[in-house]
């Protein structure tokens, strides 16, 4: 894997003009071609050729005829829900990043998967084709094979992946709504996502599940997978999620809290945020593959201290 970031001039391009010029050892057909099968990654995000990329955007690329992944194994501990000969289905514990990268070095996910699948290490990122946050828990899908990659990272890209996650929310609301917003990098915090009006299309539908006082469960199903984008898009409606330092720094309190529920509310160590369901076509039967995950203990245990409570 090779990283680089965008030079200023190269700014607002297209990804496959922009990668051409940064990556000269390459010619623009290859690296076209890398692009439509994943091996070109826009901060950490699978892109078109088409996608525009800007000044200090992360581009990773995975170069067919190298090895793609040089980590070491590691025995990290993650639940492994199904696997097959094409894919796996883990259940991510929060608290666990995805791969190494800048200040994480290992311990990661992928680490964890190439100890338990030596395989792994000839797939570009370990197999796994989408993410999860590092403090976010819950289904995630690793493919176990070139053909199954290409063809799971081509039914996202065509949106036909289904996933759905549960929340655990500061504010109340009712029914059902959906939030079209487009979000890119914040202009003052490179490691924060804003909305911003020369984003990427973002689609999020969220449907109340519980009302507990001022306070809220979700469902949520995103139509589109960028980064931080359940997290932002919530934030934005008034709707933090309880934990997320990030997008909530200041620990929101909803009205009427009862003071003992107040340090419970706030010493949650992570966002309140797990991956439930994964569901798409199958690549050799079109058979539905469907996958559930139930909420973790740790965000059960807060359900519980908010019903008890208010």
């Amino acid at each position: 894997m090779i990283v680089k970031n965008v030079p200023n001039d190269l700014s607002s391009m297209r990804l496959d003009k922009a990668t051409a010029e940064m990556f000269t050892d390459y010619s623009r057909t290859q690296i076209k071609k890398w692009i439509e099968e994943g091996r070109v990654l826009i901060n950490g995000e699978v892109s078109q050729p088409r996608d525009k990329v800007y000044e200090n955007d992360q581009i990773e690329l995975s170069p067919k005829e190298e090895q793609k992944v040089s980590w070491e194994a590691q025995d990290i501990d993650f639940e492994i829900h199904f696997e097959n000969e094409d894919f796996i289905i883990i259940n991510k514990p929060a608290g666990l990043i995805m791969h190494p990268g800048s200040g994480c070095y290992d311990g990661t996910l992928a680490n964890g998967l190439i100890y338990k699948f030596p395989e792994l290490i000839n797939i570009p990122r370990s197999g796994i084709v989408h993410r999860l946050d590092k403090d976010t828990s819950g289904i995630l899908l690793v493919a176990r094979n070139e053909s199954f990659r290409n063809f799971f990272i081509n039914e996202m890209q065509e949106r036909r992946v289904v996933k759905k996650y549960t929340s655990i929310v500061i504010g109340s609301t009712l029914g059902s709504f959906s939030i079209d917003e487009p979000i890119g990098r914040d202009k003052n915090n490179r490691t924060k996502m804003a909305i911003r009006e020369d984003g990427k299309d973002a689609l999020t539908f969220v449907k109340l599940k519980e009302n507990i006082g001022n306070y809220s469960v979700l469902d949520i199903r995103i139509e589109t997978g960028r980064t931080h984008q359940i997290r932002v898009h919530l934030s934005s409606k008034k709707l933090p999620i309880i934990g997320d330092k990030t997008y909530d720094p200041s620990r929101s309190i909803a009205r009427d809290t009862p003071e003992e529920l107040i340090n419970i509310i706030r010493g949650f160590p992570r966002q309140a945020l797990h991956a439930t369901h994964l569901s798409f076509n199958d690549q050799k039967t079109n058979n539905i593959f469907s996958f559930d995950i139930p909420t973790p203990n740790d965000m059960e245990e807060l359900l519980l201290e908010l019903r008890k409570l208010i």
